[in-house]
Protein backbone atom coordinates (compact mmCIF):
# COMPACT_ATOMS: atom_id res chain seq x y z
CA UNK A 1 0.00 0.00 0.00
CA UNK A 2 1.37 3.83 -0.86
CA UNK A 3 1.51 6.02 1.43
CA UNK A 4 1.66 10.12 0.67
CA UNK A 5 4.05 11.47 2.52
CA UNK A 6 2.90 13.99 5.59
CA UNK A 7 3.86 18.11 4.65
CA UNK A 8 6.86 18.56 6.51
CA UNK A 9 9.94 21.35 6.90
CA UNK A 10 12.47 19.48 6.22
CA UNK A 11 12.55 16.42 4.25
CA UNK A 12 14.13 14.82 1.58
CA UNK A 13 11.37 12.16 0.85
CA UNK A 14 13.97 9.52 1.55
CA UNK A 15 11.16 7.09 1.72
CA UNK A 16 10.09 6.37 5.51
CA UNK A 17 6.91 8.78 5.29
CA UNK A 18 5.44 6.57 2.32
CA UNK A 19 6.38 3.49 4.04
CA UNK A 20 3.05 1.24 6.53
CA UNK A 21 4.83 3.19 8.92
CA UNK A 22 5.39 6.77 8.53
CA UNK A 23 5.98 7.91 12.61
CA UNK A 24 9.21 6.11 11.71
CA UNK A 25 10.44 9.56 10.63
CA UNK A 26 10.56 11.17 14.25
CA UNK A 27 13.15 8.77 15.12
CA UNK A 28 14.96 8.13 11.48
CA UNK A 29 15.11 11.74 9.96
CA UNK A 30 18.55 13.31 9.91
CA UNK A 31 16.59 16.38 9.93
CA UNK A 32 15.47 16.42 13.54
CA UNK A 33 18.27 15.68 16.18
CA UNK A 34 21.40 13.69 13.87
CA UNK A 35 23.19 11.66 16.74
CA UNK A 36 26.01 10.59 14.18
CA UNK A 37 28.20 9.15 17.02
CA UNK A 38 25.84 6.65 18.06
CA UNK A 39 25.29 5.19 14.61
CA UNK A 40 28.93 5.54 13.77
CA UNK A 41 29.65 3.41 16.51
CA UNK A 42 27.05 0.95 15.35
CA UNK A 43 28.02 0.87 11.92
CA UNK A 44 31.62 0.61 12.03
CA UNK A 45 32.25 -0.06 15.81
CA UNK A 46 33.64 3.26 16.88
CA UNK A 47 32.86 6.93 15.78
CA UNK A 48 35.23 9.43 13.70
CA UNK A 49 38.79 10.16 15.00
CA UNK A 50 40.48 13.24 14.36
CA UNK A 51 42.13 13.91 11.47
CA UNK A 52 40.68 13.26 8.16
CA UNK A 53 37.93 11.30 10.14
CA UNK A 54 36.43 14.59 11.48
CA UNK A 55 36.23 15.47 7.79
CA UNK A 56 35.32 12.11 5.77
CA UNK A 57 33.34 9.77 9.00
CA UNK A 58 35.15 6.87 9.95
CA UNK A 59 37.39 4.67 7.36
CA UNK A 60 39.85 1.93 6.83
CA UNK A 61 41.78 3.19 3.53
CA UNK A 62 41.28 5.42 1.03
CA UNK A 63 41.84 5.30 -2.99
CA UNK A 64 41.18 6.85 -6.34
CA UNK A 65 39.66 3.95 -8.32
CA UNK A 66 38.40 3.32 -11.69
CA UNK A 67 37.19 0.48 -13.39
CA UNK A 68 39.62 -1.41 -15.58
CA UNK A 69 37.07 -1.67 -18.22
CA UNK A 70 34.44 1.01 -17.72
CA UNK A 71 30.96 0.32 -18.36
CA UNK A 72 29.09 1.67 -21.14
CA UNK A 73 26.47 4.35 -19.86
CA UNK A 74 28.10 4.41 -16.22
CA UNK A 75 28.51 7.78 -15.14
CA UNK A 76 32.07 7.69 -14.65
CA UNK A 77 33.34 3.53 -15.06
CA UNK A 78 30.77 1.73 -13.26
CA UNK A 79 32.74 0.98 -9.69
CA UNK A 80 29.05 1.35 -7.96
CA UNK A 81 26.63 -0.58 -9.89
CA UNK A 82 29.88 -3.18 -10.42
CA UNK A 83 30.21 -3.69 -6.56
CA UNK A 84 26.31 -4.21 -6.59
CA UNK A 85 26.20 -6.70 -9.21
CA UNK A 86 28.62 -8.73 -7.70
CA UNK A 87 27.10 -9.35 -4.13
CA UNK A 88 24.25 -10.20 -6.41
CA UNK A 89 26.07 -12.64 -8.50
CA UNK A 90 27.99 -14.58 -5.55
CA UNK A 91 24.52 -14.95 -3.58
CA UNK A 92 26.04 -12.34 -0.70
CA UNK A 93 22.04 -10.19 -1.12
CA UNK A 94 19.39 -11.04 -2.68
CA UNK A 95 18.27 -7.28 -3.79
CA UNK A 96 19.57 -4.56 -4.45
CA UNK A 97 17.43 -1.40 -3.25
CA UNK A 98 19.05 1.62 -5.98
CA UNK A 99 17.08 3.18 -8.92
CA UNK A 100 16.65 4.27 -12.46
CA UNK A 101 15.31 6.08 -15.04
CA UNK A 102 11.78 6.83 -14.96
CA UNK A 103 10.13 5.73 -18.04
CA UNK A 104 9.07 9.19 -18.91
CA UNK A 105 12.39 11.16 -18.05
CA UNK A 106 15.59 10.06 -18.31
CA UNK A 107 16.35 12.83 -14.99
CA UNK A 108 13.96 11.42 -13.31
CA UNK A 109 14.83 8.53 -10.26
CA UNK A 110 13.04 5.72 -9.87
CA UNK A 111 13.26 3.32 -7.37
CA UNK A 112 13.25 0.16 -7.75
CA UNK A 113 14.61 -3.74 -6.01
CA UNK A 114 16.55 -5.51 -8.31
CA UNK A 115 17.64 -9.22 -7.78
CA UNK A 116 19.26 -10.10 -11.16
CA UNK A 117 22.76 -8.77 -11.48
CA UNK A 118 22.45 -7.64 -15.39
CA UNK A 119 19.82 -5.40 -14.22
CA UNK A 120 22.20 -3.53 -12.01
CA UNK A 121 22.86 -2.02 -15.78
CA UNK A 122 19.63 -0.19 -15.87
CA UNK A 123 20.75 2.08 -12.54
CA UNK A 124 23.90 3.38 -14.21
CA UNK A 125 24.19 7.17 -14.73
CA UNK A 126 23.03 10.30 -13.04
CA UNK A 127 19.39 11.65 -12.29
CA UNK A 128 18.33 14.31 -10.21
CA UNK A 129 15.51 14.88 -7.66
CA UNK A 130 13.68 13.13 -4.90
CA UNK A 131 13.71 9.29 -4.76
CA UNK A 132 11.64 7.94 -1.87
CA UNK A 133 13.92 4.46 -1.55
CA UNK A 134 13.55 3.27 1.84
CA UNK A 135 9.11 2.67 0.87
CA UNK A 136 10.73 -0.47 -0.78
CA UNK A 137 11.84 -1.49 2.40
CA UNK A 138 7.53 -2.25 2.92
CA UNK A 139 8.60 -4.95 -0.58
CA UNK A 140 11.18 -6.44 0.62
CA UNK A 141 9.57 -7.83 3.92
CA UNK A 142 6.57 -8.75 1.83
CA UNK A 143 9.18 -10.94 -0.17
CA UNK A 144 10.31 -12.39 2.84
CA UNK A 145 14.06 -11.26 1.98
CA UNK A 146 16.56 -11.32 4.37
CA UNK A 147 19.85 -9.58 3.23
CA UNK A 148 19.88 -6.70 0.59
CA UNK A 149 21.98 -4.37 -0.65
CA UNK A 150 21.40 -0.25 -0.41
CA UNK A 151 22.61 2.25 -2.42
CA UNK A 152 21.58 5.64 -1.05
CA UNK A 153 22.77 9.10 -0.59
CA UNK A 154 23.11 10.40 2.77
CA UNK A 155 19.79 11.05 4.37
CA UNK A 156 18.64 7.93 2.81
CA UNK A 157 21.05 6.09 4.44
CA UNK A 158 21.22 7.90 7.57
CA UNK A 159 17.06 6.82 7.94
CA UNK A 160 17.90 2.98 7.20
CA UNK A 161 21.21 3.00 9.19
CA UNK A 162 18.52 4.92 12.41
CA UNK A 163 15.92 1.72 11.56
CA UNK A 164 18.15 -0.98 10.98
CA UNK A 165 18.07 -2.69 14.38
CA UNK A 166 14.54 -2.99 13.79
CA UNK A 167 14.20 -4.04 10.34
CA UNK A 168 15.12 -7.69 10.80
CA UNK A 169 17.17 -7.74 7.61
CA UNK A 170 21.29 -7.83 6.96
CA UNK A 171 22.21 -4.75 5.38
CA UNK A 172 24.94 -3.75 3.11
CA UNK A 173 25.32 -0.01 2.12
CA UNK A 174 27.49 1.30 -0.97
CA UNK A 175 26.68 5.10 -0.04
CA UNK A 176 27.53 8.19 -3.01
CA UNK A 177 28.34 11.33 -1.62
CA UNK A 178 25.60 13.91 -2.25
CA UNK A 179 25.67 17.82 -1.53
CA UNK A 180 22.78 19.23 -3.37
CA UNK A 181 19.57 17.95 -4.22
CA UNK A 182 16.37 19.79 -6.41
CA UNK A 183 13.32 18.66 -7.93
CA UNK A 184 13.86 17.28 -11.18
CA UNK A 185 11.39 19.82 -12.73
CA UNK A 186 14.24 22.51 -11.26
CA UNK A 187 17.19 20.20 -12.98
CA UNK A 188 15.50 20.87 -16.75
CA UNK A 189 15.48 24.33 -15.84
CA UNK A 190 19.38 24.68 -15.46
CA UNK A 191 19.38 22.38 -18.12
CA UNK A 192 17.89 24.77 -20.14
CA UNK A 193 19.86 27.48 -19.02
CA UNK A 194 23.09 25.73 -20.12
CA UNK A 195 21.83 25.04 -23.99
CA UNK A 196 18.83 25.92 -26.00
CA UNK A 197 18.51 22.04 -27.17
CA UNK A 198 18.70 20.75 -23.37
CA UNK A 199 16.36 17.79 -23.99
CA UNK A 200 19.39 16.60 -26.36
CA UNK A 201 21.60 16.42 -23.26
CA UNK A 202 22.18 12.67 -22.15
CA UNK A 203 24.77 13.37 -19.51
CA UNK A 204 26.45 16.29 -16.65
CA UNK A 205 29.07 15.96 -14.64
CA UNK A 206 30.71 18.27 -11.81
CA UNK A 207 34.44 17.32 -12.14
CA UNK A 208 37.60 18.18 -9.76
CA UNK A 209 38.94 19.80 -12.59
CA UNK A 210 36.65 22.65 -11.81
CA UNK A 211 34.51 21.86 -14.57
CA UNK A 212 31.12 20.18 -15.39
CA UNK A 213 30.97 18.23 -18.30
CA UNK A 214 28.21 17.52 -21.27
CA UNK A 215 27.59 15.36 -23.81
CA UNK A 216 24.58 14.88 -25.93
CA UNK A 217 22.82 12.41 -27.57
CA UNK A 218 24.78 13.15 -31.10
CA UNK A 219 27.83 12.32 -29.14
CA UNK A 220 28.84 15.84 -28.81
CA UNK A 221 30.74 17.06 -25.63
CA UNK A 222 31.84 20.28 -23.66
CA UNK A 223 33.08 21.23 -20.90
CA UNK A 224 31.92 24.37 -18.60
CA UNK A 225 34.18 25.87 -15.99
CA UNK A 226 32.15 25.80 -12.32
CA UNK A 227 32.37 30.20 -12.26
CA UNK A 228 30.67 29.81 -15.85
CA UNK A 229 27.46 28.32 -14.88
CA UNK A 230 24.07 30.47 -14.73
CA UNK A 231 24.24 29.61 -10.83
CA UNK A 232 23.18 33.55 -9.98
CA UNK A 233 20.62 32.71 -12.48
CA UNK A 234 18.78 30.17 -10.34
CA UNK A 235 15.84 31.56 -7.86
CA UNK A 236 17.07 31.43 -4.07
CA UNK A 237 15.14 28.42 -3.75
CA UNK A 238 16.40 26.34 -6.18
CA UNK A 239 18.12 23.94 -4.01
CA UNK A 240 16.12 23.03 -0.65
CA UNK A 241 16.98 24.40 2.62
CA UNK A 242 17.13 20.57 3.31
CA UNK A 243 20.32 19.98 1.10
CA UNK A 244 21.63 23.54 1.91
CA UNK A 245 22.11 21.99 5.40
CA UNK A 246 23.05 18.99 5.03
CA UNK A 247 25.95 17.84 7.66
CA UNK A 248 26.91 14.50 5.44
CA UNK A 249 28.46 14.95 2.22
CA UNK A 250 30.57 11.71 2.47
CA UNK A 251 27.94 9.21 3.49
CA UNK A 252 29.92 8.43 6.63
CA UNK A 253 27.35 5.39 7.61
CA UNK A 254 27.64 3.66 4.26
CA UNK A 255 30.13 0.34 4.55
CA UNK A 256 31.92 1.80 1.16
CA UNK A 257 31.77 5.19 -0.54
CA UNK A 258 32.09 5.69 -4.26
CA UNK A 259 32.08 9.37 -5.24
CA UNK A 260 34.44 11.62 -7.27
CA UNK A 261 35.57 14.85 -4.89
CA UNK A 262 39.02 13.24 -3.94
CA UNK A 263 39.44 11.33 -6.93
CA UNK A 264 41.53 13.77 -9.14
CA UNK A 265 40.00 12.37 -11.99
CA UNK A 266 39.51 9.21 -11.12
CA UNK A 267 36.78 8.27 -8.31
CA UNK A 268 37.67 8.48 -4.57
CA UNK A 269 37.00 4.72 -2.81
CA UNK A 270 36.40 5.38 1.11
CA UNK A 271 36.49 1.71 2.54
CA UNK A 272 35.17 2.71 5.70
CA UNK A 273 34.79 -1.07 7.42
CA UNK A 274 35.02 -4.63 6.99
CA UNK A 275 31.90 -4.99 4.89
CA UNK A 276 33.03 -2.42 2.63
CA UNK A 277 36.65 -4.01 2.46
CA UNK A 278 35.05 -7.63 1.29
CA UNK A 279 33.07 -5.79 -1.19
CA UNK A 280 36.01 -4.21 -2.28
CA UNK A 281 38.14 -7.72 -1.79
CA UNK A 282 35.60 -9.67 -4.12
CA UNK A 283 36.04 -7.47 -7.16
CA UNK A 284 40.12 -8.27 -7.46
CA UNK A 285 41.80 -6.59 -10.49
CA UNK A 286 38.55 -5.54 -12.25
CA UNK A 287 39.32 -2.23 -10.20
CA UNK A 288 42.40 -0.65 -10.59
CA UNK A 289 43.42 1.42 -6.98
CA UNK A 290 45.98 4.38 -6.40
CA UNK A 291 46.63 6.16 -3.34
CA UNK A 292 44.59 9.66 -3.29
CA UNK A 293 46.32 13.01 -4.17
CA UNK A 294 46.07 16.19 -2.24
CA UNK A 295 47.22 19.33 -3.56
CA UNK A 296 46.53 23.27 -2.95
CA UNK A 297 45.37 25.32 -0.14
CA UNK A 298 41.84 25.08 0.72
CA UNK A 299 41.62 28.07 3.23
CA UNK A 300 41.15 31.06 0.96
CA UNK A 301 38.58 29.40 -1.40
CA UNK A 302 36.51 28.32 1.66
CA UNK A 303 36.80 32.11 2.99
CA UNK A 304 35.06 33.08 0.08
CA UNK A 305 32.40 30.98 -0.29
CA UNK A 306 31.64 31.79 3.40
CA UNK A 307 31.73 35.27 2.80
CA UNK A 308 29.45 35.42 -0.07
CA UNK A 309 27.25 32.87 1.58
CA UNK A 310 26.71 35.37 4.67
CA UNK A 311 25.75 37.73 1.74
CA UNK A 312 23.04 35.86 0.16
CA UNK A 313 19.39 36.26 0.94
CA UNK A 314 18.09 33.24 0.95
CA UNK A 315 19.69 30.43 -0.85
CA UNK A 316 22.25 31.18 -3.18
CA UNK A 317 25.16 33.72 -3.48
CA UNK A 318 24.46 36.96 -4.53
CA UNK A 319 27.63 38.57 -5.60
CA UNK A 320 28.63 37.94 -9.39
CA UNK A 321 32.25 37.64 -10.18
CA UNK A 322 33.18 40.08 -13.26
CA UNK A 323 32.96 38.56 -16.85
CA UNK A 324 36.64 39.54 -17.33
CA UNK A 325 38.29 37.79 -14.81
CA UNK A 326 35.96 34.84 -15.14
CA UNK A 327 38.83 33.15 -17.72
CA UNK A 328 41.99 34.25 -15.29
CA UNK A 329 40.64 32.52 -12.61
CA UNK A 330 38.98 29.33 -14.93
CA UNK A 331 42.23 28.87 -15.90
CA UNK A 332 43.93 29.34 -12.41
CA UNK A 333 41.49 27.10 -10.25
CA UNK A 334 42.38 23.64 -11.59
CA UNK A 335 46.25 24.38 -11.27
CA UNK A 336 46.76 25.92 -7.94
CA UNK A 337 43.35 25.60 -6.91
CA UNK A 338 43.02 22.61 -3.87
CA UNK A 339 43.03 19.11 -5.89
CA UNK A 340 42.12 15.75 -4.43
CA UNK A 341 42.04 15.34 -0.77
CA UNK A 342 42.26 18.77 -0.41
CA UNK A 343 39.36 19.36 -2.77
CA UNK A 344 37.34 17.14 -0.59
CA UNK A 345 38.59 18.50 2.73
CA UNK A 346 37.41 22.37 0.81
CA UNK A 347 34.05 20.99 0.13
CA UNK A 348 33.37 19.22 3.51
CA UNK A 349 34.20 22.61 5.12
CA UNK A 350 32.08 24.91 2.88
CA UNK A 351 28.88 22.35 3.32
CA UNK A 352 29.51 23.24 7.26
CA UNK A 353 29.27 26.41 7.12
CA UNK A 354 26.35 26.52 4.85
CA UNK A 355 24.92 24.23 7.36
CA UNK A 356 25.38 26.89 10.18
CA UNK A 357 24.68 29.85 7.73
CA UNK A 358 21.54 29.19 6.55
CA UNK A 359 19.50 27.23 9.47
CA UNK A 360 20.24 30.22 11.67
CA UNK A 361 18.81 32.19 8.91
CA UNK A 362 16.02 30.45 8.52
CA UNK A 363 15.61 28.53 11.71
CA UNK A 364 17.58 29.11 14.62
CA UNK A 365 16.11 26.95 17.02
CA UNK A 366 16.89 24.24 14.89
CA UNK A 367 20.87 24.74 14.83
CA UNK A 368 21.20 23.21 18.33
CA UNK A 369 19.82 19.46 17.86
CA UNK A 370 20.67 19.33 13.92
CA UNK A 371 24.56 20.42 13.66
CA UNK A 372 26.57 17.68 15.63
CA UNK A 373 29.89 18.52 17.17
CA UNK A 374 32.46 17.08 14.40
CA UNK A 375 30.47 20.47 12.35
CA UNK A 376 31.32 22.94 14.56
CA UNK A 377 34.68 21.72 14.40
CA UNK A 378 34.76 21.65 10.67
CA UNK A 379 33.74 25.55 11.06
CA UNK A 380 35.97 26.58 13.68
CA UNK A 381 38.78 28.01 11.60
CA UNK A 382 35.79 30.00 9.65
CA UNK A 383 34.96 32.04 12.83
CA UNK A 384 32.10 29.60 12.90
CA UNK A 385 31.23 28.99 16.73
CA UNK A 386 28.36 28.09 18.70
CA UNK A 387 26.32 30.39 20.67
CA UNK A 388 25.49 29.56 24.30
CA UNK A 389 21.58 28.72 22.55
CA UNK A 390 23.01 26.56 20.08
CA UNK A 391 24.89 23.87 22.81
CA UNK A 392 23.38 20.40 22.56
Amino acid sequence: MKHDPPARALCTDCGVSRSADPGACGRACQFIKPDYPRLEEAVHGRARADGDETFFGPFQAMYRARMARPKVGAQWTGITTSLAARLLEDNVVEAVLTVVSDAGDRWKPKPVVITDPMDMAKARGMRMGYAPLLALLDEVRARNMERIAVIGIPCQIYALRSLEAELGLEVLVIGTPCSDNTTTENFHKFLALLDKDPHTISYLEFRADYRVELRYDDGRTCTIPFLSLPISDLPSDFFPLTCRTCVDYTNALADITVGYMGGEGDQWLIVRNGRGARMLAAMGDEIILSEPGSKGKRMGAVKGFVANTERAAGGLPLRRMPDWVRPIVSFLQPRIGPRGLEFARARVEMKAAETILHLRRAMPAKVKNMVPDHVWKIAEPYDLTPKDDERR
